[in-house]
């Protein structure tokens, strides 16, 4: 007999990891899968990254490191905030975690009492949701349609706002649309956060350096909530290290201190050895930066390209990320004479048993009516993936 506690039985498998899973095990049948669920580069650390950490091997950072990571490495990071997003964060307020979704547990965890809301911008990342369950939150949804490129309307977020609304899950560019918010549209955001007192927000930035229009812009970097912002970012997507787990915080410091308390009675501090790649990675320039974002755009283009001429599609053009998340409604309910289509989870197993492609459904992000798609992978495969996505798309009716 099983013992679970509620706690576990109360989370949602990753879709996202799920999927990659299912990818996985049909390639080792030796079965010919294109796999566009993850959100992962497919390029390989810069050199220099490497490097470091075999150096850091050889130096022998073999010891336990400081629970909220190394001081040379918050100061690196310090550094990178203050010149590339304007924000004034000193090395004490900067908490250095196993990855962007260990630095988002965190805060959650400190922040949220249970019965607290918190409220999320669907589409959202798939884990925004069950994070906020474990803490013993209560996700309120608040939903943007594809018409308005996914992004929500101000007064929706001042409308889902109570009383015990503790935190906005805020997250450009977007995991899984690719939108991104402009200067004017995160400053009215801004302006409704900042009549509420006691009320937070969480900026997930982990694709800040993936911006194919305008600039980045910083919630914190708007003075009036500063105090009231947690800025998370991480090295995974712009320096192509997801396995190297490092993510970090920037946040007011009584709210990185909780953070320090909570991570000293989990995992301490992380890898010593990935804290001296990342540290290699934040000062090494952006080289690498410019070129995966340079081909992440032109497979946007070419990828977009070809899904507009996917009957029954419909398609924006992200703004940032590498993610697509066309509307697939027009599929809802339609049959191959075998199989029926019944939400978009229906649909990916459907285009990944009869294109031998791989993408995620969009329930799992708050989208039932959409398929997210990375991009993330060779100009070859895409023009091959869409190709198979159309032929199996093309008999259902």
């Amino acid at each position: 007999m099983e013992y679970l506690s509620d706690r576990v039985k109360s989370l949602s498998v990753s879709q996202t990891l799920a999927m990659a899973q299912k990818s996985r095990e049909l390639k080792a049948l030796g079965i010919d899968i294109i796999s566009l669920s993850l959100g992962e580069p497919d390029f390989n650390t810069p050199d220099h990254v490497k490097e470091a950490a075999k150096k850091a091997i050889d130096d022998n950072y073999s010891k336990y490191p400081p629970v909220p990571g190394y001081d040379d490495l918050r100061k690196a990071i310090s550094k990178k905030f203050k010149e590339e997003n304007g924000l004034n964060y000193s090395p004490d307020q900067i908490i250095v975690s196993a990855g962007g979704k260990h630095s988002l547990i965190n805060v959650i965890l400190t922040l949220i009492n249970p019965g607290d809301e918190v409220i999320i911008l669907a589409p959202y990342w798939v884990s925004y949701y069950d994070q906020v369950i474990l803490a013993g939150g209560k996700p309120v949804i608040v939903e943007a349609s594809i018409d308005n490129d996914f992004k929500i309307k101000p007064e929706q977020l001042a409308a889902a706002i109570t009383g015990k609304t503790r935190l906005v899950m805020f997250n450009s560019p977007s995991n899984p649309t690719g939108m991104v918010y402009t200067f004017d549209e995160m400053e009215k955001i801004a302006r409704i956060i900042e009549g509420h007192e006691g009320l937070f927000v969480i900026s997930d930035e982990i694709y800040e350096h993936i911006v194919f229009t305008g600039k980045h812009i910083s919630m914190a970097s708007f003075d009036f909530i500063y105090d009231r912002v947690i800025t998370v970012n991480g090295v995974s997507k712009g320096y192509a290290m997801t396995g190297w787990r490092i993510g970090y915080i920037g946040a007011p410091l009584w709210i990185a201190k909780g953070c320090n308390k909570l991570q000293g009675q989990f995992t301490s501090g992380v890898c010593s050895i990935a804290q001296r790649a990342a540290l290699a990675a934040i000062e090494g320039g952006h080289e690498s930066i410019k070129m995966m974002r340079d081909a992440f755009l032109r497979r946007r283009d070419l990828l977009c390209g070809l899904l507009k001429d996917v009957e029954g599609l419909k398609v924006r053009i992200p703004q940032g990320a590498f993610y697509v998340m066309p509307d697939i409604s027009h599929f809802l309910g339609k049959s191959d004479g075998e199989t029926t289509i019944g939400n978009s989870d229906d649909l990916a197993l459907y285009l990944l048993d009869k294109a031998q492609v791989a993408t995620v459904g969009g329930d799992a992000f708050g989208a039932p009516d959409c398929l997210r798609i990375s991009y993330a992978t060779s100009d070859e495969l895409l023009v091959e993936a869409v190709k198979r996505i159309k032929g199996a798309l093309s008999r259902l009716s």
